[in-house]
């Protein structure tokens, strides 16, 4: 006992740590974690690299505003004439691109075929003139190699990443000639960057903590107000696991779990009904267990009227089959005559033992109707147009005016076969007017169908045996059309497999057998 007790704490426990509110809650802290370490990976690899291609484009874009400027080649005579007698050659830049590059940390120095400074934004214009001479007559090609990273070349221009040794930094450069035919260099450091980058994600970090801790609870709040009812549910099914009835669904999420909570409550309501019906069958079991004797009384019964209904075929199968075989008429229509009655006889035999074969399964429970919904009209109407031989040769005039569907919910094979055996039963019966008449009455939930045939009533006194195995009213014409008296029996036996209804009635002109389904 108390191992058992010891398993069922350890699967309470292993519930609670994976319920459903702990999964929902882990999962989208994840997501964020996930979403925040995302983000910093990204600013650490793809950053750098975004912003170089921005930068190269800022740079491009100040390459084509220094194509537009006319730098005038040294010696021009248009320059300031110093007291020294040289003459000042720079070129005055607007003010435009000098916010251009004051707001995008940017040097930049343009100097003359003759190597002469024109124009430079920054404190370093020295350091670039020298570095942008290099650059234009290919200087220090082994060390350029090693430093430099070609991001776009043209004929008139490079942008490249490089690494400048003096001042132990990284920069991005544009270099190359004008249309005039002065040489430019632009450059921008990348240290700022990175320390952006680092600053980025440093805040990133402590920002996605503080979210974290925030969504954390809020998340927990939320899960706990979503699964508390299905928490609840879950706890009902386990006290009714134990029977216990009394115990319903009382949380209100406003969502789609209330109407499941409803729907518990009344599946609660309904097992329990359900339970009560099953001890009440139970008891009636029981009944039925007492009544086997009486069963095997009716076997005995059923093997008695089998070995009668068989005795008259085969005995008259045996005397015709004895008389063609000592030629006790040479006549060809007599012995036409022997083989119709042998091939008739032999044919009510079969007829008689596959309604043996199917009351049997129905009685047995082996052949369970199956319920479906299907249109009882159709089935009807299916069932006089496989008969029209049968109902020609009688001269019989049928009459059935439903033409809209009507469905209903039962085996369709098996009512079908109850149909061709009230219609059969009412051809073989027929007299007076020769009129049969299939009628069907909806009801309320049920369809009530009855097939009435004109011809002289019943006897009052057979009417409660009409249902029984072999049981004949007129046992001289049950003969002449070869029936056996188990065509009922089978219509009993199908339509008290599907607990549903079924009789017949007398009338001052004919006889009328109906039965019911369920049409809901």
């Amino acid at each position: 006992m108390s191992t058992q007790a010891s398993a069922n704490h350890k699967s309470r426990r292993r519930r609670k740590r994976h319920s459903m509110r702990n999964q929902i809650a882990m999962l989208f802290i994840g997501l964020l974690l996930l979403s925040i370490f995302a983000i910093t990976a990204i600013n650490g690899i793809f950053l750098e690299k975004y912003y170089v291609s921005k930068k190269s484009d800022v740079l491009l874009e100040i390459r084509e505003s220094l194509n537009e400027m006319d730098f005038t080649p040294y010696g021009s005579g248009q320059g300031e004439i110093f007291s020294d007698g040289t003459e000042d050659n720079e070129v005055e830049l607007s003010d435009e691109l000098k916010r251009i590059c004051s707001r995008n940390n940017l040097s930049l120095v343009v100097i003359s075929p003759d190597n002469e400074l024109q124009t430079s934004v920054g404190d370093t214009s020295q350091m670039l003139h020298n570095r942008l001479v290099g650059y234009a007559y290919n200087l220090d090609q082994e060390a350029k190699k090693s430093y430099t990273e070609v991001l776009e070349e043209t004929d008139s221009y490079v942008v490249q990443q490089v690494h400048d040794r003096f001042v132990g930094m990284d920069y991005v450069e544009c270099w190359g000639r004008l249309t005039g035919g002065s040489y430019f260099l632009i450059r921008s450091p990348l240290e700022s960057i990175r320390e952006s980058a680092s600053i980025s994600n440093s805040f990133y970090f402590y920002v996605g903590l503080i979210i974290i801790l925030i969504s954390g609870a809020a998340i927990w709040a939320v899960t706990n107000r979503i699964t508390k009812p299905i928490s609840e549910l879950t706890r009902l099914s386990q006290q009714k696991t134990d029977l216990d009835f009394d115990a319903r669904y009382q949380s209100h999420a406003g969502n789609e779990i209330d109407v499941l909570g409803d729907n518990f409550n009344r599946m609660c309501e309904e097992l329990e009904h359900t339970i009560s019906e099953l001890k009440s069958a139970n008891n009636r079991l029981e009944k039925d267990i007492q009544d086997k004797i009486k069963i095997d009384q009716m076997r005995k019964e059923f093997l008695d009227n089998v070995s009668h209904e068989l005795k008259t075929p085969i005995a008259l199968i045996q005397g015709y089959a004895e008389g063609l075989k000592e030629n006790i008429s040479d006549d060809p229509e007599s012995r036409e005559f022997y083989c119709d009655v042998i091939m008739d006889e032999a044919s009510k035999m079969n007829k008689l033992v596959r309604n043996l074969l199917t009351l049997n399964q129905l009685e047995s429970g082996k052949d369970a109707a199956v319920m479906e919904r299907f249109d009882i009209v159709s089935v009807i109407q299916g069932v006089l147009q496989s008969m029209d031989i049968m109902i020609q040769q009688k001269n019989a005039t049928v009459i059935f005016h439903a033409s809209h569907p009507v469905y209903v919910w039962a085996d369709e094979f098996k009512v079908e076969e109850v149909v061709t055996n009230y219609v059969s039963n009412a051809l073989n019966h027929l007299d007076g007017d020769r009129e049969i008449e299939v009628m069907i009455h909806k009801e309320d939930t049920r369809v009530r169908i009855s097939v009435f045939n004109t011809g002289h009533p019943i006897p009052e006194a057979d009417i409660p045996n009409l249902w029984n195995k072999f049981y004949k009213v007129d046992k001289a014409r049950t003969r002449e059309y070869g029936g056996s008296g188990i065509g009922l029996s089978i219509v009993k036996a199908i339509m008290e497999g599907m607990n549903q209804e079924y009789g017949v009635h007398n009338y001052d002109n004919g006889v009328e057998f109906w039965f019911s389904l369920d049409r809901k």
